[in-house]
């Protein structure tokens, strides 16, 4: 059986200093996604996004995996795009009004036809709510800045100031705050939660 480490081979996008913000060019990818609104931390539609998509990413890896191609990989990070039609809801922290695209990568020798497939078996097996809100697509962020933030979501914030700092002394911010979750948030202690923190840069 071929086993590809996906992280490893995209190292440059699931991995970066915690000292000091870098550059990245990010090419297109493909994403499983699903948007909404309100608290992450309350919303039953963030948490149903969040099942929906892992559900859907290890129901592909298992078919593939099984499959006459036979290929294992690790699924990847839940990743998150953040922005609000007022950003002042941002600074204020009023997260009834965050907007959010919550996605998963998804490899290209995952195909379209294997997602569909997924869904479909996913459907049939536990229907789970968020599913029919799913959607596959690509995406591009171009060259960006990121840094890592070691610690809980909630003490982000010198981070995401530094980060935007550095761009804004070189360029102008482009596009939407993202985050990546580099960490398993139900075993790893808070204060070891590693979080990319991306911003594209204009």
């Amino acid at each position: 059986m071929k086993k590809i480490d996906l992280k490893k081979e995209l190292k440059p996008l699931y991995s970066c200093s915690a000292k000091e913000v870098s550059e990245i060019d990010v090419p297109e990818l493909r994403y499983l996604m699903v948007d909404g609104v309100g608290d992450p931390g309350t919303t039953q539609a963030y948490a149903e996004a969040v099942e929906a998509l892992f559900t859907v990413a290890y129901g592909a890896k298992f078919a593939l995996k099984k499959g006459p191609q036979a290929i294992d990989y690790g699924v990847m990070p839940l990743e998150g795009l953040w922005w609000a039609d007022d950003m002042s809801a941002f600074e204020a922290n009023d997260r009834g009004n965050w907007k959010w695209t919550m996605m998963i990568m998804q490899p290209d020798f995952v195909t379209d036809t294997m997602i569909a497939e997924s869904i479909e078996s996913v459907r049939k097996k536990k229907n789970p709510p968020g599913l029919p809100r799913l959607r596959l697509a690509a995406f591009t962020e171009g060259h960006c800045a990121q840094i890592m933030h070691v610690g809980p979501f909630t003490e982000e914030g010198p981070t995401v100031e530094r980060l935007h700092r550095y761009i804004d002394e070189r360029a102008s911010r482009a596009g939407k705050h993202h985050e990546i979750y580099l960490s398993d948030i139900r075993r790893a202690n808070p204060s070891n939660w590693k979080t990319i923190i991306r911003q594209p840069m204009g």
